[in-house]
């Protein structure tokens, strides 16, 4: 079995405007050329837009890849600054906790001696 024909015939011809601005049709109106001139006037600016915009978004790509080894490297400082800090709090801490106990000591005395005072 053939598969269905998707052609289409039209009775009347349709006129087709491109947008193309070289493509203007030589059976216009006298504003043709005014138009035509218009038109290339906005395609070259819009040409020009779309090049600043493919510059920027290339830009942008560089700077996202830029920001993912610094991410990395920003992970890699804080493990390693943690790491420092666990490291001095443990020091500091076992230094503090005798410290204290030593304190705590010496008040016990001066208290007991207050107390034996009385």
């Amino acid at each position: 079995m053939a598969p269905p024909s998707h052609h289409h015939s039209h009775s009347q011809s349709l006129p087709r405007h491109s947008l193309h601005p070289n493509s203007a049709s030589a059976a216009s109106s006298t504003g043709s050329s005014s138009m035509s001139a218009t038109k290339t006037r906005q395609y070259s600016q819009l040409q020009a837009q779309l090049a600043q915009l493919n510059a920027n978004l290339a830009d942008t790509q560089n700077l996202l890849r830029m920001t993912a080894v610094q991410a990395e490297d920003m992970r890699f400082l804080g493990g390693y600054v943690g790491a420092l800090f666990m490291g001095s709090a443990k020091v500091l801490g076992e230094e503090g906790v005798k410290a204290n106990a030593e304190g705590r000591r010496a008040s016990n005395d001066g208290e007991e001696e207050i107390k034996n005072e009385d």
